[in-house]
């Protein structure tokens, strides 16, 4: 039975997309059908990647006021959505500026480069690494200028952050997706934390572990990137109705390293029972270069 439903005309669409962003390039990354169209789907992921390069821009301006050089890197790149249409909107016209992308799936990465090669994006590269590698090879520059991950799952995050303190990034634009790995420590720890603090009420039920384990994951990272000569502004990406991963964490870098934070940061620590993270994941953090 075919449907009555009229579709978005190519006004329509062309008035959802902003001047000069290439169609070519959207129905490659099937954001556009072969028609040129847009389905309730790819509108709601076009319209999150935009409002993440919206950010980006505003980023880059401070950054480079005068259009200097920049090189950004962005991590679980996957199908890269963000760095295509990044490249397109605000590179491609400007003559500079380099994107690389880091993805563990090697498919996804040959995918990339011949569509960079098909449209001409000579200023992108593609690399089958794992984040936490990526701060020693050699294919990628000593210094990063701006690190991106949006929706790196649950460590991959944390990997992101990682590179960036190595790459002496001027500045991190994070929405992070799926924080497991605090949720199962504190699943772990549930019945010793129970006995001896009240505060274990608040992960005691799964759903609730689940939930507090997300929101303790980015309470430290950010207390972690401020200890570390970070400001840091945690904003909504897109309303709610669009994605449940939806927390934005964009962080500049100052070069006044916080004591305070890396105390509270050891303090949230000690009060959960995840101590054992402390060298791993919050290693920067024990340094005593921290010292404001």
């Amino acid at each position: 039975m075919s449907s009555n439903k009229p579709q978005p005309s190519h006004q329509t669409v062309q008035a959802e997309l902003r001047p000069g962003q290439s169609i070519e390039l959207l129905k490659a990354l099937h954001i556009l059908t072969r028609e040129g169209r847009l389905n309730q789907d790819s509108r709601r992921k076009l319209k999150q990647v935009e409002h993440l390069v919206q950010f980006i821009e505003k980023v880059l301006g401070e950054l480079s006021p005068h259009g200097d050089e920049l090189t950004l890197a962005d991590h679980g790149a996957g199908k890269s959505y963000l760095g295509f249409i990044l490249y397109d909107l605000l590179l491609k016209d400007a003559g500079r500026g380099t994107v690389y992308g880091i993805e563990t799936r090697a498919e996804l990465v040959e995918r990339s480069r011949a569509l960079a090669t098909r449209l001409g994006f000579a200023r992108m590269h593609f690399l089958n690494i794992a984040a936490a590698d990526a701060a020693h090879d050699a294919a990628l520059p000593e210094r990063i200028d701006v690190v991106t991950a949006l929706h790196a799952c649950d460590t991959a995050t944390d990997d992101a952050i990682a590179f960036g303190l190595a790459k002496q990034a001027q500045a991190m634009v994070l929405v992070p997706c799926c924080q497991a790995e605090l949720a199962a420590c504190l699943r772990q720890n549930k019945a010793l934390q129970l006995s001896r603090t009240p505060l274990a009420e608040l992960w005691r039920h799964p759903l609730h572990t689940r939930e507090l384990g997300s929101q303790l994951t980015n309470v430290l990272r950010c207390l972690y990137l401020e200890s570390q000569g970070y400001s840091v502004t945690v904003t909504e990406l897109v309303g709610w109705e669009h994605s449940l991963k939806n927390e934005l964490i964009i962080a500049r870098h100052t070069g006044h390293k916080k004591r305070s934070a890396a105390e509270r940061l050891h303090a949230l620590l000690a009060q959960f029972g995840l101590q054992s993270l402390a060298a791993t994941r919050y290693a920067r953090a024990l340094s005593p270069s921290v010292v404001s």
